[in-house]
């Protein structure tokens, strides 16, 4: 019996590690939905967001006058500028957060899927996937943003985003692609406000409503999404500028520090919010969607291991 007994325990060990590890390719997986999701559903808003951040108060008189401005001039099409770095970009991106952020919580945990995280918790979890995925975001975003403010012929750069890789490269070598990456570690830092706050939207949702859990995620994500943007938000405009400034040795600003005087000097603390409504309006909808198919997709996954 003794002998038997030593058989059997490695292959539950065996067994166990196997369950634990298809968790977490679940959350790389359930990522790339979510990215898709996000991507179909944000990048009009995501392009008027940028294009106010990164331009002078003179050109438009706000989101509205942004809009109709890129419609009339550029048609339609121009409000996906930019979209194929992030189409690629997005489901990747999506899936090493989203996976990282279930693994990171599985460590959190002990292992044990039926520990509960308390949101500061879970908040570390999405700070680790924030520094996480920074690394492979910084590119993407800065492609994606060079492309955003193209508004005509006049102010072509690139012919598109490998175009634009190519001569980021050709200029300051591989790790000009990565120019913005500490803004964008910064920026991403406030992941904390995301997920420790969807897990209290959430759990409030469960208590005191009869919502199905797919409603609960939706809008535990678009009021974890908008929180984090309330916070997040100076960041993303400094992060822009940034990656956005002529492409020259000397660029207006080598530094956090010197965008940040910058924008306080030209326009004062409302200059840290320009573009703030269309990121609001985008954010709700795209991050709801797009955390409502993550975890639908998790659950599909889970169901197919049982």
């Amino acid at each position: 019996m003794q002998a038997q007994t030593l058989k059997q325990a490695p292959a539950l060990t065996t067994a166990a590690e196997d369950k634990t590890n298809q968790k977490r390719f679940h959350g790389f997986v359930a990522g790339v939905t979510s990215g898709v999701t996000k991507l179909v559903v944000g990048h009009p808003f995501d392009t008027i967001k940028v294009r106010m951040q990164t331009s002078g108060s003179d050109r438009f008189r706000g989101p509205m006058h942004c809009l109709m401005e890129t419609l009339k001039k550029e048609g339609p099409k121009a409000l996906y500028k930019g979209a194929t770095p992030p189409l690629i970009g997005w489901a990747f991106m999506d899936s090493i957060m989203l996976g990282s952020l279930t693994t990171y919580k599985m460590l959190l945990q002990g292992g044990d899927p039926n520990v509960k995280l308390t949101p500061f918790w879970s908040g570390i979890a999405g700070v680790g996937a924030g520094i996480t995925v920074s690394f492979v975001a910084a590119p993407i975003e800065h492609v994606k943003a060079r492309l955003q403010i193209q508004y005509d012929a006049k102010t072509r750069l690139y012919a598109g985003p490998v175009d634009c890789a190519r001569q980021l490269i050709r200029n300051n070598g591989v790790t000009g692609l990565w120019k913005g990456l500490v803004a964008t570690l910064w920026f991403r830092s406030w992941f904390f406000m995301w997920w420790s706050s969807y897990e209290i939207y959430a759990t409030q949702l469960r208590q005191r409503t009869n919502m199905s859990e797919a409603a609960i995620n939706f809008w535990a994500g678009g009021l974890g999404a908008n929180t984090f943007w309330l916070f997040s938000f100076p960041c993303d405009v400094v992060k822009n500028k940034i990656m956005t400034q002529p492409d020259v040795k000397n660029p207006p600003f080598p530094t956090i520090v010197s965008c940040f005087k910058h924008v306080y000097r030209t326009d004062g603390l409302k200059g840290f919010y320009r573009g703030f409504l269309p990121c609001l309006l985008r954010a709700f909808p795209t991050n709801a969607c797009a955390l409502t198919s993550f975890e639908l997709t998790m659950r599909w996954l889970r169901k197919l291991d049982e």
